[in-house]
């Protein structure tokens, strides 16, 4: 598995539907990119400018909102996932 380093999280994005409740079928341009997805991993934590830590405050397991066009899309071992960092994560699905 991929680690994070910092303050970086690794998500696994939940996949959109293929078809409208209609039942019509979206070209790939067409489906929005989705916004919520799984924690997977995540860093240590930032180091602040006076050598303090600041603890992550997301936890693997969490599912998360995150801004629309955030973080790098990777894929490891045929799994595509997103690293970001946790400043971009908007908010936790409870």
């Amino acid at each position: 598995m991929l680690k994070p380093l910092g303050d970086r999280v690794i998500l696994e994005v939940e996949k959109e539907e293929e078809k409208t409740v209609g039942g019509i079928v979206l070209a790939g341009g067409a489906k929005e990119k989705p916004q919520t997805a799984k924690v997977v991993a995540v860093g240590t934590g930032r180091i602040l400018d006076d050598s303090k830590k600041l603890e992550m405050t997301l936890k693997v397991g969490d599912v998360v909102v995150f801004d629309k066009y955030a973080g790098a899309q990777v894929e490891f071992e045929g799994q595509e996932y997103l690293v970001m960092h946790e400043k971009d994560i908007l908010a936790v699905v409870e």
